[in-house]
């Protein structure tokens, strides 16, 4: 391609192979009309005299199909939408008064987690808002900042995976520029920055990357259609994803992206879109100095993804465990419907610890097939292991978003959080749950089309009513009071401020003490009683977790010196008695 046409350069430039002819449209009221001419690689270039990307202009694309000039549409390499997802582009400058030089960054094996929606995080729904947040977050011994997306998305209020600019900044957030200043201030705080991003489908509202070219391939992956990674011109298609990977990374000093359902990609070809998008962050990495980290989402549990490039794998420095949330979820929920039926035995429990996920070739009688494969613990440390007490999925794809908090006493979620941060996977958290927040986390969205709002609700009454909810239980995803519910409340009452001085107590201790330093290889899982009074003993050469796992007391046959319980457990030296739902953390004898 020649360098001159690619965006970036001073020139406006787009791929488009699908339309007979393109023109560029520039400025709002007294906008002027421009011709493009196609270049190598179906390029389309305005060199036109006086032409160039200064910032803050509006401009977009127009394009003949069928002998007809389209509407003005946005850039799909857009970087900023000012006016929402149907509006004209702008240029913005990369440009930004950077203070974070002392940064050194972190890598994944170091990190707490903290997972964040940006419009209900806080009141104000803005990055700016989650600045004022930070020093919380510090306190609570948060070392890492997960954004759930925020590239454009229809309307106001959305979780953010109906994006449809993979290298925009949705403006109602702050845009580019808010996403900077956040970034800057968290590592001046000591917090890494990881930023969610979707790459395996495109939000319905405002996908016009079709009329342009093949972004997509046809078939859907159940949120929209499949990305065109595999078939005829997916070359630039895999180019556009791999240039939203370095702009993060890179102008936005991002340290890291989590990649959602990667297991909904249509990645056919001999390089995994996986692994290029690992050599771009070497290549960020070995620029900058600053570690870049990789994390996936995917219901595979296949070690290959977090098995080094020069080992055959795709090189991912993580990726979310979902088999270690849902066996401990039912064994202390009780619930046992739709995914969880293959989990809620203190068996699962243990084997998930001990093997890092519980599926490893074995039959899944959910899925109804065999699923997994066995991790190879020589290759892969425990800390690629990303596990939570709950997510934005484990919450918000409940029938009426209802938190862990929301059902579930103190010592119940306390005991939850110690059986994860006393492991040596790498913890995340989902925003509120530190205080056991009693707001819920529903799905919402706000469509400019509200044919795409109706379908939205029709399709989550069916997906809901297939494991066993009510209608009635669903809120609108679509009305502006689900989304208000989610908003967290900042006033604590005294069991949100016992909650939160335990989860801070239990980080400290995590990162004083080393719980996290056994690897698979040396981690010490027991666990027995009788069918209901679980416990679990879990934990290293020099420090044990004791955890009853029912509502029952349970007689554990380990005991030690008492470093901290949330409540006030009979500790011995030999044996330890745990009134329902408590836990020791305790020095060997």
């Amino acid at each position: 391609m020649d360098t001159a046409t690619y965006p970036g350069s001073d020139f406006f430039a787009v791929w488009a192979p699908a339309p007979e002819e393109v023109r560029l449209r520039v400025g709002v009221e007294d906008s002027a009309v421009y011709p493009m001419a196609k270049r190598a690689g179906d390029w389309w270039v305005c060199s036109e005299p006086g032409v160039t990307k200064e910032p803050g202009l509006r401009y977009g694309f127009e394009l003949l199909i069928d002998g007809e000039w389209s509407p003005t549409f946005p850039d799909p390499r857009t970087r900023a939408q000012p006016d929402g997802i149907h509006g004209l582009s702008e240029v913005v400058t990369e440009d930004f008064a950077w203070t974070d030089e002392a940064w050194t960054g972190r890598t994944l094996e170091s990190m707490v987690i903290y997972e964040l929606h940006v419009g209900t995080f806080t009141p104000e729904g803005t990055f700016d808002a989650v600045i004022d947040k930070l020093d919380h977050l510090s306190d609570l011994g948060v070392t890492a900042l997960e954004l759930m997306p925020v590239n454009p998305f229809g309307g106001e209020r959305n979780w953010g995976y109906d994006g449809v600019d993979w290298l925009a900044v949705q403006h109602s957030y702050g845009g580019p520029e808010g996403l900077k200043r956040l970034v800057d201030a968290c590592h001046n705080r000591g917090i890494a920055v990881i930023l969610d991003v979707v790459y395996n489908h495109f939000g319905p509202d405002g996908n016009y990357n079709g009329l342009y070219g093949p972004y997509t391939a046809g078939g859907s992956t159940g949120w929209g259609e499949t990305v065109n990674l595999s078939n005829h011109q997916s070359d630039e298609v895999r180019a556009y994803v791999l240039d939203s990977v370095r702009q993060w990374l890179g102008e936005f000093h991002i340290d890291g992206l989590r990649l959602d359902a990667v297991h909904s990609y249509d990645d056919r070809g001999a390089y995994s879109i996986m692994e290029q998008m690992r050599a771009v962050a070497d290549d960020v990495q070995g620029r900058t100095g600053i570690p870049k980290t990789l994390i996936a989402e995917s219901d595979l549990n296949d070690p290959r993804l977090l098995t080094d490039r020069a080992g055959g794998g795709y090189g991912l420095d993580g990726q979310w465990v979902d088999d270690i949330h849902h066996a401990l979820h039912t064994l202390v929920s009780g619930e046992d419907h739709a995914y969880y039926e293959d989990f809620g035995s203190l068996e699962v429990l243990l084997k998930a610890l001990r093997e890092g996920w519980f599926f490893t070739g074995t039959y899944s009688s959910y899925r109804g097939r065999t699923h997994g494969r066995e991790i190879n613990k020589e290759h892969v440390p425990a800390w690629k292991l990303v596990t939570y007490t709950t997510t934005h999925d484990q919450t918000g794809n409940r029938a009426a978003g209802d938190r862990p908090s929301m059902n579930l006493s103190p010592e119940q979620q306390v005991l939850k959080a110690a059986v994860i941060y006393c492991s040596p996977f790498t913890p995340m958290l989902f925003m509120g749950e530190e205080f056991g927040a009693t707001t819920p986390f529903p799905f919402f969205c706000s469509h400019t089309d509200e044919h795409l709002n109706e379908a939205t609700r029709e399709g989550r009454r069916r997906e809901f009513a297939h494991s066993g909810w009510d209608d009635h239980e669903v809120p609108d995803p679509a009305s502006e009071a689900t989304y208000s519910s989610a908003k967290l409340d900042w006033n604590f009452d005294a069991d949100q401020q016992r909650i939160l001085e335990g989860y801070t107590t239990l980080l400290r201790l995590r990162r004083e003490l080393q719980l996290a330093r056994p690897d698979l290889r040396e981690l010490t899982v027991d666990g027995g009683g009788d069918e209901m009074a679980p416990w679990l003993a879990m934990g290293n050469d020099e420090h044990l977790l004791l955890a009853n796992l029912s509502g029952r007391t349970a007689h554990v046959p380990y005991g030690g010196q008492l470093v901290y319980s949330f409540t006030d457990p009979q500790v011995g030296d030999e044996a330890t008695e745990l009134a329902p739902w408590e836990f020791a953390l305790v020095k060997r004898s």
